[in-house]
């Protein structure tokens, strides 16, 4: 079963969006502190609307305690990253997969992208725009996993 990670997440609505994407295709969401917010913030929670129940939220208080229990389960780490090596539509995902995404202002941590067994991109068309949106990257991403992986049917 593929997994969205968000590492150090910093903006709640971006966070509500993703978990709202997640609660729509049935993927475990985790949240990998410190984070930018209280889980409990009103703006986390309006963002998912009333979709909480339906998301298969694990929060981790710190990145090791978050490498525990991944090792726990096994898997690739996916990066996602304006430097990726692989276009995200030209990588071939796996069903355990993990779609580790950063924090809006700064990415994923060094220390992370040099433990993804891959990292891919979302290529710009437009060369003075860097990124997506966090919530947008990790439903394009998502959802192109799961296109390949037959999840669309």
């Amino acid at each position: 079963m593929l997994r969205v990670v968000l590492v150090h997440p910093q903006i709640p609505p971006n966070t509500g969006n993703v978990a709202r994407t997640c609660a729509a295709t049935g993927t475990e969401l985790h949240l990998v502190g410190p984070l930018g917010f209280e889980i409990s913030d009103r703006y986390l929670k309006r963002a998912g609307l009333d979709y909480w129940p339906y998301v298969n939220l694990h929060y981790h208080d710190s990145l090791d305690a978050f490498k525990a229990m991944y090792q726990q389960q096994g898997g690739r780490w996916i990066g996602f990253s304006t430097s990726g090596k692989y276009s995200y539509v030209k990588f071939q995902y796996q069903a355990d997969d993990w779609m580790l995404l950063g924090s809006e202002t700064l990415g994923l941590p060094s220390e992370v992208l040099e433990a993804c067994h891959a990292t891919v991109r979302i290529p710009m068309a437009q060369p003075g725009v860097r990124s997506l949106n966090l919530s947008v990257s990790a439903a394009v991403g998502l959802f192109e996993a799961r296109r390949q992986l037959g999840y669309l049917e």
